[in-house]
């Protein structure tokens, strides 16, 4: 299927807005008087959204740190001293690069041996920039999907283009060696869609058919099997979902033996999932017999491995959820029965399964604990999977970059919050792990430690958090801090090198905050699980708790006290200023969920009705009417100001949500901050460039509402 309360008032008038009309309560009425706020590019949205771009760009631009920070950023961004993360082809490294100079990116390529050297000889495949002047467009590059035809050792690409940075992408055919986009060649419309390659000249898609063949959340329903040569309209059906499923994705499955399965996820909901195989030359697909709770992953030799995220009984063994386990895809095809399923790896309480990638003829397994992360070799002995650390160094995050069947080189990663990124070769044939290349740091941390914490929620359970300060930090609360924070989807936050944060908050004196609050991925399934629908409140919960904790141990106090999300981090920060404004002095809401009573009418909102609960279930509805910031908004609150930033390219996260919770504050003459990208999808920046503007919106804000007696 890849981080804020009011006290005292800010200077300058340019931060508020008159009352222009009594501002509606939410709670009491269904009437929503800001709906025009939902056309995305509604004329009168549209100049309301540019008269407050106007206001917060004027008044934070014009701030002694802004030209500093935005400096700052790019220069980190921008940095020719990062590490070129790439994937391996054919003795060749490929990478994606943007700079100051290659704003949109080059797509670009070197041989192994000098991807080695210091100074790879790098050459350019696609460059986007030029792409984007020849075809006037705005393109983002979302990716490229190749296709290894081992019999004639050639391979076949897709490139993801977005015009702007949207989810929606059209994809074109790409020919590696002449470096060209290829006549005749596979082009699909602009879509939101899927598709993967089944062969040299086939390609199995799921897009917009047309009328009638999206599901309800705006996702492709319908999955056809497309060959070369013929236009896309004459594709034949594979397979037609529910309007009511979140999607239905095509994907392929590769067999020891070069066998390419044809199958399909349809994805009844968010997260449960119904897997299909459709043999060649038949009609009818074969149900793959998978928990719907699960994720398939690779192959090795004739084990597929799946993590389950449920209790599974099957064929007389009993699997926990979180559990990864392998499959005997050779049984399964040849009797199209359950087969023998193994056990390959339990995650201890401590411990959660991440991803599990086939290098070569090993499987590589990368899991948390204690929210740092691990590598292991999963290997077969005497019929069940056994395990051998691989040697990193220290206790921050380590993963698997990069893993193929078809090379016997990995890329492992390395990093923590004061230890910059660092890239490792892997051997599959010797196992041996090699320095392959390092950042030279990007701010300061001499001083600074990291210590993690466990504050204890209102149920009692314990919720772990890193801090990264000043080691000599006086613990009477003064030190600016910034809590982060998403807890939503099963997605762990974890150790991370960020020199922007470094440059522009540790190294003045701040403080940064970690919180690994229910909703996450940080301990499993169960811990994701303990925060969906009618039990999300433990996730604010845990995210107070935190705070509070942070608090007592006088490490910071709520005038120096800021918080930040995106996206379900949105949503949070968004309840966080209604259920306790108290406690912040300054609130970041990026690219957020808001209202939560029309979420599931905006965009990709309908899929995610597993997480959050259904405005049409009653029992739901009334749950989801007491956290929703929208509706919960009070014009007499003492609320502090926040900061909203979104993208009008967003097609995930719809930007009315932002936008409708500003205007609240505008029509109650509160103060607050709003920022709207035109371009930029739900990262809310289209390139490095923007990402730097806003990064340095983003900590002029903080700097000012946190930094102070």
């Amino acid at each position: 299927m890849k981080p804020w309360l009011i006290l005292f008032s800010f200077a300058g008038l340019a931060l508020m807005s008159c009352r222009d009309e009594p501002p509606p309560s939410m709670a009491e009425t269904d009437s929503d008087p800001y709906l025009w706020l939902e056309e995305v590019e509604g004329e009168q949205a549209l100049s309301w959204v540019r008269g407050q771009n106007e206001r917060t760009l004027a008044d934070l631009r014009s701030d002694p740190n802004y030209v500093e920070f935005e400096a700052a950023a790019l220069e980190v961004l921008t940095s020719k001293e990062r590490i070129p993360y790439g994937r391996i082809r054919d003795g060749k490294v490929y990478n994606f690069w943007q700079d100051e100079t290659n704003v949109r990116g080059l797509w670009r390529c070197t041989s192994l041996e000098s991807y080695r050297s210091d100074e790879p000889d790098w050459e350019t495949v696609l460059d986007f920039d030029e792409l984007s002047r020849a075809e006037d467009k705005n393109w983002v590059f979302k990716g490229a999907d190749c296709f290894h035809d081992k019999s004639a050792n050639r391979y076949y690409c897709l490139i993801s283009l977005s015009d702007g940075g949207k989810d929606a992408v059209i994809k074109r055919e790409f020919d590696l060696e002449t470096r060209s986009f290829v006549e005749g060649g596979f082009v699909t419309p602009e879509a939101k869609q899927g598709s993967d390659w089944a062969g040299p000249d086939v390609l199995l898609i799921g897009t917009d058919w047309g009328e009638g063949s999206l599901t309800d959340s705006g996702y492709p329903r319908i999955v056809k099997r497309w060959e070369r040569g013929t236009p896309l309209s004459e594709a034949t059906e594979l397979l037609a979902g529910d309007p009511e499923d979140v999607a239905v994705w095509p994907y392929t499955i590769e067999m020891a033996g070069g066998r390419i399965l044809s199958c399909v996820e349809e994805s009844d909901t968010f997260f449960t999932s119904t897997h299909w195989w459709i043999p060649d030359g038949e009609t009818k697909p074969v149900q793959i017999p998978v928990p719907p709770k699960c994720g398939l992953s690779d192959v090795l030799g004739k084990w597929m491995f799946i993590l389950i995220k449920e209790d599974w009984e099957v064929a007389g063994e009993s699997f926990q959820s979180g559990d990864l386990v392998s499959f005997d895809l050779e049984e399964f095809v040849e009797k199209r029965t359950v087969p023998t399923v193994r056990l390959a790896f339990r995650p201890s309480e401590t411990q959660a399964v991440n991803a599990v990638r086939v290098a070569g003829k090993t499987a590589l397994l990368s899991i948390d604990d204690q929210v740092t992360g691990q590598v292991l070799r999963l290997e077969e002995e005497a019929e069940q999977w056994v395990t051998v650390p691989v040697e990193l160094p220290g206790s921050g995050q380590a993963g698997i970059a990069f893993a193929d069947e078809d090379e016997t080189t990995a890329f492992l990663t390395y990093e923590g919050f004061l230890t910059p990124d660092s890239l490792f070769e892997f051997d599959t044939l010797t196992y041996e792990v090699s320095p392959l290349k390092s950042l030279p740091p990007k701010f300061d941390a001499t001083g600074l430690v990291v210590e993690q914490f466990f504050a204890e929620s209102t149920d009692g359970t314990q919720i772990p958090y890193f801090a990264v300060h000043r080691e000599d930090i006086p613990l009477d609360g003064k030190t600016p801090t910034l809590l982060y924070g998403y807890g939503g989807f099963q997605i762990s936050l974890n150790p991370g090198y960020n020199g922007t944060t470094g440059r522009l908050w540790l190294e003045k004196g701040g403080a940064y905050i970690l919180a690994n609050i229910r909703g996450g991925g940080e301990f499993g399934p169960a811990w994701h699980q303990a925060g969906l629908k009618l039990n999300r409140q433990r996730v604010y919960d845990d995210f107070i708790s935190v705070a509070e904790d942070v608090i007592e141990k006088g490490i910071t106090s709520p005038p120096h006290l800021g918080i930040m999300g995106g996206s379900n981090g949105g949503l949070l920060m968004g309840v966080m200023l209604n259920q306790r404004p108290d406690l912040w002095n300054a609130v970041v809401v990026q690219v957020p969920l808001l209202d939560m009573l029309r979420y599931h009418l905006l965009l990709a909102g309908a899929s995610w009705v597993d997480e959050y609960g259904s405005p049409e279930i009653l029992e739901e509805r009334a749950f989801l009417e007491r956290i929703s910031p929208y509706h919960n908004f009070n014009p007499e609150r003492d609320y502090p100001v926040p900061f909203f930033v979104t993208s009008t390219k967003d097609d995930r996260v719809h930007p009315g949500h932002a936008r409708k919770m500003a205007k609240l504050f505008e029509a109650a003459g509160l103060p607050f901050f709003y920022y709207e990208n035109i371009d930029g999808g739900h990262s809310a920046a289209a390139n490095q460039a923007e990402r730097a503007r806003r990064t340095a919106l983003e900590y002029t804000y903080l700097t000012r509402r946190l930094f102070h007696e």
